[in-house]
């Protein structure tokens, strides 16, 4: 018999693990990328662009504080 703590554990960790594939294909910036019968092209200098205007800290602080 399985726990509840060990879904969750698995479940956590699969999302994890998810979410940091995406983060690295994110910042692989390849043109294009094929899985099986999915084919996908970027237009990667947008997204460059796209990332240099966003802030590198997006917590500005308050009054000077």
């Amino acid at each position: 018999m399985i726990s509840e703590v060990f879904w969750s554990g698995l479940t956590t960790t699969l999302v994890s693990f998810i979410l940091a594939m995406g983060s690295q294909c994110y910042k692989s910036k390849c043109k294009e990328v094929s899985f099986c019968c999915i084919k996908i092209i970027r237009d990667t200098t947008a997204e460059e662009e796209f990332d240099i205007q966003q802030p590198r800290n997006p917590i500005q602080s308050q009054n000077g504080l």
